[in-house]
């Protein structure tokens, strides 16, 4: 698969959600050439990110960023103040 065939956005987003625990921790989302283009932290990472897959209600700025997402990783935490 060549990096223009590669899904990015939503796509990859709801792919992220289904195997994210419902647990506390950090994400990281990447552009396609691999430049990290938001980090957050979450009590929950599986409901937080799934947010990123409503079709709207988004900012102008979280929706470019939501197009742009072509991986995500995230990182456990015992709480979210760890996080």
């Amino acid at each position: 698969m060549t990096e223009s065939t590669r899904p990015t956005g939503p796509e990859v987003i709801r792919d992220f959600v289904s195997r994210l625990p419902s647990k506390s921790g950090v994400y990281r989302m990447y552009d396609a050439k691999g430049d990290v283009i938001y980090v957050g932290k979450a009590r929950n990472l599986k409901n937080r990110v799934s947010n990123y897959t409503r079709p709207t209600g988004h900012t102008n700025r979280i929706a470019a960023m939501i197009l742009l997402t072509a991986h995500m990783e995230f990182v456990t935490t015992n709480s979210e103040a760890e996080a």
